[in-house]
């Protein structure tokens, strides 16, 4: 696992190095909705992570946001999403991520997420606690509602942002306040960290959540999804979020 994680870091950090090398200008592609792009360097730096994976590790799997899916001949597969957070990338504003998971039968057993315009590395192994930039991490529990800072998201999909105004405003007014970071991965990790208290978003995709999600768990928090809806929180919290949202 040691090595899997090393080999993690060292790829979420080449590809962070290339999408730094940000172009001015960017060819950009739509998919679920004209909202919803895609970046000439998503793609690129996709190519850079597969490639670097198979070099080291020719015969794991791969699950990739932008299509690069191959099936596991060694019983590990990894999860990428090579730009959390496109609109950002897109606008030029910081908290995008790299995210990079390797999962065996049982679930993810190595987390990575790199955030290098916040110079944030957050880091997990299944079993072996949640780390940022090698810090230690530990989520806030117990925070009741009316003092929680809770972060979300918000769908491409016209129809799934309905329901999304829906549950914003049944919190709105019994929380301290929301956030809106624009990466899931990172608003995951930064439940793990204690940045805000809770998490939840509706349309996660497995490249989404495989990564933060364990980095969040081995901090202390539950993370639960119920069907398109992802709820992350320390166990006080996730227990109130939950009555609240699934209601």
């Amino acid at each position: 696992m040691d090595e899997l994680l090393e080999l993690a870091i060292s790829i979420a950090k080449r590809a962070g190095a290339l999408l730094q090398e940000r172009p001015s200008q960017l060819s950009i592609d739509t998919k679920s909705s004209d909202i919803d792009i895609v970046t000439q360097m998503d793609r690129a730096s996709e190519k850079l992570i597969v490639e670097e994976i198979l070099s080291a590790r020719p015969d794991d799997g791969i699950i990739g946001e932008e299509g690069a899916d191959r099936p596991s001949k060694s019983g590990y597969t990894w999860v990428i999403d090579p730009i959390d957070g496109t609109v950002n990338y897109f606008y030029n504003m910081p908290g995008w991520s790299v995210s990079i998971a390797v999962k065996d039968q049982s679930g993810t057993v190595v987390g990575v997420v790199y955030a290098p315009t916040i110079n944030s590395l957050f880091t997990a192994i299944r079993g072996g606690g949640a780390f940022e930039n090698g810090e230690p991490l530990k989520c806030n529990n117990p925070i009741e509602l009316n003092r929680a800072l809770i972060a979300t998201g918000f769908h491409y999909v016209e129809s799934i942002r309905s329901q999304q105004i829906a549950q914003f405003n049944k919190l709105i007014l019994n929380i301290r306040d929301y956030r809106r970071n624009g990466s899931a991965a990172v608003d995951i990790c930064h439940v793990a960290a204690g940045v805000v208290d809770g998490y939840y978003e509706m349309g996660l995709k497995e490249w989404d959540l495989a990564a933060a999600e364990l980095i969040a768990k081995e901090a202390g928090a539950i993370v639960s999804i119920h069907g398109e809806l992802t709820i992350a929180a320390g166990a006080h919290l996730h227990g109130i979020l939950s009555g609240q949202l699934l209601d």
